[in-house]
């Protein structure tokens, strides 16, 4: 079999962390698979799909590399097929065109409910073979009416409906328009998916869609339906907890290899292994291992992975994202040192980039002025003759690395009695603005000379 998924989001909101990983979940099982991975825009709700949500379910994805091998495909543009397949049901007798009107619907509801009845249409129609005056039908699908329809999902088991219990459908709404149930299955059918996998709320309406595969003459796909996942109390996720666009987390600082790996830990697991590359999660990936129940997201452990990604990573894969942080700061980083020394003086000591960045801003923007704490404490007329002393020496280094720059700070301790603090603390607020970098080699190195005397100076300049 030649696997396809399908990642199907609305654009009625935003792309978020449930249906990243649904996406993921997708994409990694047909990669698995050597199959085909196939990107879908389900925006028959016109009223409140946008244009702005579109471009973020396809920013996202580009961000987070999951890229479509086929699509995007948007439903908008397929409703001549639709309307194709909804005329041959006419035909064929298996659908039928419904004359009842919101009155008599909402009437049948209610003497539904007097009765302690499921709610559902009733069947009044299927067999009216007269148009009826003044009113404009809706096209509805003909559902078996005996039997069971058996869904063997590959996360849930083995889940039973009993048709008797599902009402006819609506497949063409009154203003001619198809609805979304009847447009995923011709969408699944025509696009040969093979493994349907999304959120367990569309459990339900797996029966019908089930139904209106084979009546189109073939067997429904493999279906897969994931838990949800909570907020960290337990709650439906909320934009509190991180129902926010996916992209949100690429402003808060997150690497997409750190957010892809904790989503897929929600509801999937390999041993006790926490930290996945992407290539170990394609290998290793199954469905069957998706747990049951729901998760609940968990802030700390999201920074934790992140850490350990930007500790892992190339720099060179890190500083690209790096730069993108910096820039929303209002940097050009093409101005400044490397990029890949600052992400290896900065990783240990940062969850994420938004945080690299943030601490990062002294080697591309000159301290304008001093942390008062630590100026008052290490830009004094007592600490002025060792920062006149460390200007001199450094300006004459010959070489300009980590290794001498740390040699000629040990050489001035020493040749003062003093700690090493005593010297390389004056010298990181003069050239930082504040007490705290990389340590003091790492930042001399990546600053280069020019700007660290220049900043000495300016230091020295300000000590009464």
């Amino acid at each position: 079999m030649n696997v396809r998924t399908r990642f199907a989001p609305s654009p009625t909101g935003l792309l978020h962390i449930g249906g990243v990983r649904t996406a993921l979940f997708c994409w990694l099982y047909a990669r698995k698979h050597g199959g085909v991975f196939i990107l879908r825009i389900e925006d028959t709700d016109r009223e409140r799909s946008t244009p702005e949500a579109v471009q973020v379910i396809l920013d996202g994805m580009e961000w987070l590399g999951l890229r479509a091998d086929e699509g995007p495909f948007y439903q908008t543009r397929r409703y001549p097929r639709y309307r194709e397949v909804i005329q041959q049901w006419l035909a064929e007798g298996k659908a039928y065109r419904c004359y009842c009107t919101k009155e008599e619907l909402e009437q049948m509801r209610n003497d539904q409910l007097a009765s302690k009845e499921k709610p559902r249409y009733d069947g009044r129609c299927r067999h009216r073979r007269e148009p009826r005056a003044g009113v404009t039908p809706v096209a509805r699908f003909k559902n078996p009416v005996e039997g069971a329809v058996v869904v063997e999902d590959a996360v849930h088991g083995k889940v039973v409906f009993q048709n008797a219990e599902l009402d006819d459908l609506i497949i063409e709404r009154s203003d001619g328009n198809p609805t979304y149930n009847f447009c995923v299955v011709v969408d699944d059918y025509d696009m040969r998916i093979t493994h349907v996998i999304r959120g367990d709320d569309h459990l339900n309406n797996t029966p019908r869609q089930m139904n209106m595969l084979r009546a189109m003459g073939v067997e429904p796909p493999v279906y897969a339906h994931l838990p949800m996942i909570l907020g960290p109390d337990g709650t439906k996720l909320s934009k509190r907890h991180g129902a926010v666009s996916v992209l949100h987390y690429r402003e808060e600082g997150y690497l997409p290899e750190a957010l892809l790996n904790y989503l897929a830990r929600l509801g999937w697991s390999h041993g006790d292994q926490e930290i996945f590359t992407l290539e170990e999660m394609t290998a290793l990936f199954d469905i069957a291992d998706v747990n049951k129940s729901a998760s609940a997201i968990n802030p700390d452990k999201l920074a934790w992975i992140s850490q350990q990604h930007l500790m892992k990573l190339p720099p060179s894969r890190i500083a690209s994202e790096l730069r993108w942080q910096l820039e929303r700061l209002g940097l050009d980083p093409s101005q400044g040192p490397a990029l890949e020394p600052i992400v290896e003086a900065q990783r240990e000591r940062s969850k994420t980039l938004r945080e690299m960045a943030a601490a990062s801003v002294f080697f591309f923007r000159e301290p304008e002025s001093y942390e008062e704490k630590a100026a008052r404490k290490n830009l004094t007329p007592e600490s002025k003759p060792l920062l006149l002393q460390a200007r001199a020496t450094l300006a004459a280094l010959a070489d300009w690395s980590p290794a001498s720059i740390h040699a000629l700070v040990e050489t001035l301790a020493s040749s003062a009695q003093v700690g090493l603090g005593k010297v390389a603390q004056p010298i990181r607020v003069a050239v930082c603005g504040g007490p705290v970098s990389p340590p003091i080699d790492q930042t001399l190195a990546i600053l280069g000379r020019e700007a660290v005397l220049r900043r000495l100076d300016r230091a020295l300049a300000a000590i009464s």
